[in-house]
């Protein structure tokens, strides 16, 4: 039920979708299709193209595994997600707030602040950088476009939620479709993409390949999805009991589950085109976006290669900036019962990552934009047992949940998600601090 204590986030959306009473799968599946798109926009923004750049480039197709391991993570804690809001009328940090000593919960919120913060760093780099590759506007001046998002967001939440969705939905569709003519250009070899979605141990043992496959876990599972999607699912009108909120569910399941299954592609396209063309033709240095998309259209000898690569930079950029404001709304009323206007919002979000952005690249050179964005992703993963492990308690606890609690087979493979995090995270650190003392494992 509804908490009582709390308005409910994003009030202006909140039940706004209505749901038919007639039983057909299709359109029920397609009243509650939205949401996961929104959520999908984050596993494929542009700190995803710098990690699965610099893994491709640098080491082939091995880190196709990470890829699909943090892709199948990020299905079942979304999963969770849609649990929790359905069955309790809470976000993910309502909930935190609610059942969470006011400490603590103020400490996750800064944590999530944090993890916005980086998020919307590498969303506004990429979005400068298609600007610049596109239009030849400098990079400095591109960063400081981003901030005027702010008018489209406004536009968007003035028409209602279903416009959001469906511009996200639009660009996501420009991103999967500018990724599939680069597969076809780059003609990658199918055995060797099969092969590199097998683990390997190498992986854990180069402290170079972990850190960008931490990065890639960090881009690909974002903390702030997890507040974002617990939230929109409740944007969708079904009747308080038991039985529709079964089907809410259900259908806001298969919905996230395909919208991911979309950015699997899609994260999968960026690393096979890197490796196709840039490992195994001698460049395995290039990490930089800037780089990859100079040398695309010469490697692969078509003049389009490197536009349409900056086309889907774009709008991977600029549909990531709107799930970011809406995180962060969710995320300070959840936590803090405090609403800032959406103008406002998006604004204080933008020069949190602006300030960074434009100290980075006047002191260290536009080349250092991609090192910037892979750290932003690092940061991300960082955070994420902070979101992960609240969320696993919550679906399991039986007495906030009711019926809905996550039968056990589910509590078991979220509990080893949350461990191969919290592990993974720990062995990055491990990893550090040996590097800066001389040794290494």
């Amino acid at each position: 039920m509804a908490d009582p204590e709390n308005r409910p986030s994003l009030p202006e959306v909140h039940r706004s979708i209505s749901i038919p009473n007639s039983s057909g799968f299709w359109r029920k599946m397609l009243a509650y299709g939205g949401p996961g798109y929104l959520v999908s926009v984050g596993y494929m923004d542009p700190g995803n193209w710098a990690t699965d750049i610099a893994g491709g480039a640098k080491f082939g197709y091995t880190l196709l595994t990470v890829i699909l391991l943090s892709n199948l993570m990020a299905i079942l804690l979304q999963s969770l997600c849609v649990r929790l809001g359905v069955a309790t009328g809470r976000d993910l940090a309502q909930a935190c707030r609610y059942y969470f000593s006011p400490r603590v919960s103020f400490c996750l919120w800064i944590l999530c602040e944090i993890a916005i913060a980086a998020c919307d760093l590498a969303e506004l780099l990429g979005s400068a950088i298609a600007l610049q590759l596109l239009f030849g506007i400098p990079l400095v001046w591109g960063v400081s476009i981003t901030a005027l998002d702010v008018l489209v967001l406004l536009f968007l939440q003035g028409k209602g939620f279903r416009y959001t969705e469906a511009l996200v939905i639009m660009l996501v569709a420009t991103v999967g479709i500018c990724f599939t003519a680069e597969i076809l250009f780059s003609r990658p070899d199918t055995g060797r993409i099969l092969l590199g979605y097998l683990p390997k141990r190498e992986i854990l043992q180069n402290p170079e390949m972990l850190y960008i496959s931490i990065g890639i876990l960090g881009a690909t599972v974002m903390p702030h999805n997890l507040y974002l999607h617990s939230s929109i699912v409740q944007t969708r009108d079904w009747e308080p009991m038991p039985k529709k909120r079964w089907e809410a569910i259900k259908f806001g399941t298969i919905d996230s589950t395909f919208a991911l299954s979309l950015a699997l592609f899609i994260n999968s396209a960026i690393l096979i085109v890197s490796a196709a063309t840039f490992h195994f033709s001698g460049n395995q240095n290039v990490a930089e976006i800037q780089d990859a998309y100079k040398l695309l259209s010469p490697l692969l000898g078509v003049s389009a290669a490197s536009a349409i690569f900056g086309i889907a930079l774009l709008a991977s950029g600029q549909s990531s900036t709107l799930t970011a404001t809406l995180a962060g709304q969710i995320v300070m009323e959840g936590f803090l019962q405090f609403r800032f206007p959406s103008w406002l919002r998006r604004l204080v979000t933008r020069l949190l990552a602006i300030v960074p952005a434009l100290i980075t690249i006047i002191l260290f050179g536009e080349n250092s934009t991609s090192s910037l964005i892979v750290l932003s992703q690092v940061i991300l993963s960082l955070q994420l047992p902070f979101a992960v492990i609240p969320l696993v308690m919550f679906t399991s606890n039986r007495r906030l949940m009711g019926e809905f609690v996550n039968p056990l087979w589910l509590k078991c493979a979220a509990c080893f998600v949350a461990i191969i995090i919290v592990g993974l995270n720990a062995w990055l650190l491990l990893q550090s601090i040996l590097g800066w003392l001389g040794f290494h494992l």
